[in-house]
């Protein structure tokens, strides 16, 4: 898989009935290697050890109903009382990051009305925080620290 910018970690990887599986350590489960599970888990390992995200308050694929369609987060990450405080949006390294990626996650906010919204290819990753007060949000130099959430 492709090198990304983001630290490397012990990756779980596995091939089963010919497909390659990563284990995801949210889901406690392997699942199909593709380009955007390789930036998730890779990303997530990253907040995780890095920024100090618990991995109990984070979750993988979150179901969520838009007006009458079903749809999914990539991950969502609550606060200590289970609010959701943060929405995160993967796509393939060869994924370009434009204002239609920032729409989907906007989308998805409309539903779970979080703080901080982040997107991220595993090359380039953007985090901006939503003022609700104001009706704005400010793109972040970096990711927060989950203290400073």
């Amino acid at each position: 898989m492709l090198l990304l910018n983001l630290p490397n970690f012990e990756v779980k990887i596995v091939i089963k009935e010919g497909k390659r599986l990563i284990f995801d350590s949210i889901r406690k489960k392997y699942v199909a290697l593709t380009p955007e599970e390789w930036v998730r888990q890779h990303f997530v390992h990253w907040l995780v050890a890095e920024k100090g995200y618990p991995v109990s308050l984070m979750a993988n694929e979150v179901q969520i109903q838009l007006n009458a369609m079903r749809k999914r987060c990539d991950t969502v990450l609550y606060d200590r009382s289970l609010r959701a405080r943060m929405i995160v949006e993967y796509k393939a390294p060869d994924v370009e990051i434009t204002q239609q990626v920032f729409d989907q996650i906007s989308r998805y906010n409309i539903v779970l009305k979080v703080e901080y919204l982040v997107v991220s290819n595993g090359l380039h990753h953007y985090c901006c925080r939503v003022d609700y007060d104001q009706g704005t949000y400010q793109f972040l130099p970096e990711i927060p620290d989950y203290n400073r959430l």
